[in-house]
């Protein structure tokens, strides 16, 4: 729908307004790369120069990554996830699975306490898409239904700040998870995510935290687990 103002600068907030409404609703997911200058110009009804100081203003946040030659693709879908990626972008991954393991496992005892049947549906749900990406040797699929189902169980705790920054790291956990899948989707490697889930139906919150700690540091082979790292396969 064309949109009515006579200033360009407020012309160029409602289309900043706008492309960051498709991109927090998941209608341009990170990685999408979104429509180009001109088809946004039509779209919107305004002049190009307005689409692209909008653009701009999108990338400088981290939202948006303008790859000269190739088009603007979505970097992130909030402004803080933009600025953790560029933040912890190249971290080591020892970091990053320590950072997890302590967000998820502290989650996961709440959930434990917390999670409701709703949230439990959504859990097996999000468990047998998982199993089924992995099966179906779909990488990308895979990624995505495990770092949704991961998410799922930090929502299960029913803490909204707990959930928010845990989704703003969500980019960057993705990426890890796409790094240490490499090469074909093996069944025997497949790490299996039922015993967390098991541990948050029968409410048992010990189990459900190491559980949900030991999966973020069996992401790294060469971590020196606990004993109570769940097998592979």
């Amino acid at each position: 729908m064309p949109l009515s103002a006579p200033r360009r600068s407020a012309l160029s907030d409602q289309v900043i307004s706008q492309l960051r409404g498709q991109i927090t609703s998941g209608e341009w997911p990170v990685g999408s790369r979104i429509p180009t200058e001109p088809e946004l110009a039509e779209q919107f009804g305004v002049a190009r120069n307005t689409v692209r100081e909008a653009v701009r203003a999108l990338a400088h946040t981290g939202l948006l990554a303008i790859r000269q030659g190739s088009g603007t693709y979505v970097a992130a879908t909030s402004e803080l996830a933009g600025v953790m990626h560029r933040r912890f972008a190249g971290t080591d991954p020892h970091h990053v699975a320590e950072a997890r393991a302590t967000l998820e496992s502290s989650a996961a005892r709440f959930a434990a306490q917390r999670r409701t049947e709703r949230d439990l549906r959504q859990l097996d749900a999000l468990l047998g898409r998982r199993e089924s990406a992995w099966d179906a040797r779909d990488k990308e699929a895979f990624v995505a239904a495990d770092t949704a189902l991961h998410l799922a169980v930090v929502s299960a705790a029913h803490n909204d700040v707990l959930t928010a920054l845990y989704a703003d790291l969500g980019d960057l956990l993705r990426q890890a998870l796409r790094d240490h899948v490499t090469g074909p989707l093996a069944q025997r490697e497949l790490m299996d995510h039922t015993p967390l889930v098991d541990a948050l139906r029968a409410r048992d919150a010990e189990a459900a935290a190491a559980e949900a700690a030991a999966y973020a540091l069996n992401c790294l082979p060469q971590y020196a687990l606990p004993e109570h790292a769940p097998a592979r396969g």
